[in-house]
């Protein structure tokens, strides 16, 4: 049984990895017999840090000279077909493709040639090759632009079997004439991992705050008006860090993208040419390479304000009460699963005193929200254990074991 994840994974995104660690988990404990591979652009990252066995999705490359040469004659058709017939090649003998959460259906940073046609080929070769198509727990929307829509919605029309994070990504798909409503919402992957062990914390006066930095230059890559944009949103997230550490907060600052790392660097330049060493102090600055560390910096926090999703899934996930600074409505639509309302905005847009209004009232009320995310999540495994379960059954079933008989034995027959 060969069951091949795909997604975009190994690209320094947390979350995205960290979905794909909770599905490769989930299908291991309930198919142990099953051979598990990805299919990434960057298939020895994930190989290195999940030791999961991996294949790649980024062109072939036609070597040698004549090769090269016909393919430059002959207006590069040949390297074309060969890009559209690899899918092929490399998933044949596969039983199921299944793509493990993240937001998959959505055309943020990307250009409808890249990531969208991507996700068309291979789904198009997973049905071509025999095997099950299925989406599970995904993110969908926005699709902005109208080609990555037609290559999008294509590729979730071959599907076997699709379910969605929220309702709102259910209902997004429906609006582009993908199913009829009828799809299954579960909760995100993520919420299948494993969290890091509790430690115990000192009892202090001061708060530690969990503050997520996003290189964030709008939804569109290289953008008209994209620097703008990033240097509205990190004068605004600066000013707010500062107001922390100005009422004498501990302040540790999240990233969910190894792209996020730029951020950083601006945030520790502003607010050190600004603050003094005694107040920059309270700055807490640590690596994050996996879900699983980003896990076990919120653990060490009392509030977090975060942009990216899948740190608002672990801020949710540790009972911790947060502010979500989105850039997509997929942020608001998971607070309102778990019934916190006016505690989101928009990070092109937001309002820096409203932003400490919601903090001041989400550090007022975090026992009672840390309550509130226990009851709503408390049935989330087991919602998704039967979601697994559900996939499964796609598949056909593992062959029996045969009893060998001992010399002499009777017969059954």
């Amino acid at each position: 049984m060969k069951i091949v994840l795909f997604g975009q994974f190994g690209c320094g995104n947390t979350g995205n990895d960290g979905s794909l660690k909770a599905m490769a988990d989930l299908l291991r404990d309930a198919r142990p017999d099953a051979e598990i591979v990805c299919a990434c652009p960057n298939p020895a990252n994930v190989e290195s840090d999940l030791g999961i066995s991996s294949i790649g999705t980024s062109r072939p490359v036609m070597t040698g000279r004549v090769a090269s040469f016909l393919n430059r004659v002959l207006l590069r058709l040949p390297g074309r077909i060969i890009h559209l017939l690899d899918p092929i090649r490399q998933l044949k003998g596969t039983d199921m493709v299944l793509v493990p959460g993240t937001g998959f259906l959505d055309d943020f940073q990307e250009i409808p040639r890249g990531w969208p046609l991507m996700i068309l080929r291979w789904c198009l070769a997973a049905r071509l090759v025999g095997a099950r198509l299925a989406f599970v727990s995904i993110g969908a929307g926005p699709i902005r632009h109208p080609m990555s829509r037609f290559f999008l919605t294509a590729a979730a029309r071959l599907c076997h079997y699709r379910s969605y994070r929220d309702i709102q990504s259910r209902d997004f798909m429906v609006k582009l004439g993908i199913g009829r409503g009828t799809d299954q919402v579960c909760p995100d992957l993520a919420f299948a991992l494993t969290p890091p062990p509790a430690k115990p914390r000192p009892v202090r006066d001061v708060l530690t705050v969990g503050v997520g930095v996003m290189a964030y230059s709008g939804w569109v890559n290289r953008g008209a008006n994209s620097e703008e944009i990033y240097d509205l949103y990190m004068g605004k997230v600066v000013s707010f860090i500062g107001w922390l550490l100005e009422k004498g907060h501990d302040v540790r600052l999240l990233t969910g993208d190894i792209m996020d790392q730029r951020a950083v660097w601006h945030a520790l330049e502003r607010l050190q040419a600004t603050l003094s060493p005694e107040l920059t102090s309270a700055l807490i600055v640590e690596p994050t390479t996996t879900l699983f560390e980003v896990m076990r910096q919120i653990a060490l926090t009392d509030v977090v304000v975060a942009s990216r999703f899948h740190n608002v899934v672990c801020a949710i996930k540790l009972k911790r009460p947060l502010i979500s600074l989105g850039y997509a409505e997929k942020n608001e639509a998971l607070l309102r699963q778990i019934g916190l309302y006016g505690f989101s905005q928009h990070i092109e847009h937001f309002d820096l005193d409203l932003l400490k209004q919601q903090f001041m009232r989400a550090s007022a009320e975090r026992v009672e929200i840390a309550d509130r995310m226990a009851i709503v999540t408390s049935g989330y495994m087991k919602r998704l254990i039967a979601q697994r379960d559900a996939v499964l059954e796609l598949l056909p079933s593992p062959p029996e074991r045969e009893v060998e008989l001992a010399p002499g034995a009777p017969s059954s027959h």
